[in-house]
């Protein structure tokens, strides 16, 4: 389990502010993520690709609950938790608007471990990014099959 030190006088408060926000976002994009990973992984037309597609799933729940261990401990509170991005109806829709937000959460989160003070919270987000860009590879691969 991942433990951050409440706010800190090291962190300037701007920054405390920006790094919630930024949590917020990856904690509804994670959510959303594993909720509609769900969805296409029943449309997946065979069992290979949905024991991948479930294996990202769990990433994505990884992600989700050390982003929230982060935000608890920054703020004492629990986020507000909603779907921010909505999925697709159709299998490949899904799998090319998936596609496009692994890829942009990787960015997102190599912007987040540019920025922030707290090492273990830098080397999630590190982490996680790597882990997106590897999705991305695999929702690119489904997408080439059909």
């Amino acid at each position: 389990m991942w433990y951050v030190q409440p706010y800190l006088p090291a962190y300037p408060a701007r920054q405390n502010d920006r790094l919630v926000k930024d949590l917020e976002k990856a904690i509804n994009g994670e959510h959303s993520a594993v909720v509609c990973y769900q969805k296409i992984a029943q449309k997946a037309p065979d069992s290979e690709t949905k024991k991948q597609i479930l294996e990202i799933r769990e990433d994505e729940i990884r992600h989700f609950n050390v982003f929230l261990t982060f935000y608890t401990s920054l703020t004492g509170r629990k986020p507000d938790i909603s779907i921010t991005e909505p999925c697709p109806e159709q299998y490949r829709n899904a799998l090319e608007s998936a596609f496009k937000d692994e890829q942009e959460t990787v960015d997102f989160y190599l912007d987040i471990a540019d920025y922030v003070k707290d090492r273990a919270i830098r080397e999630a987000f590190k982490r996680a990014a790597a882990d997106e860009q590897n999705h991305a590879v695999w929702f690119l691969y489904f997408l080439s099959k059909r």
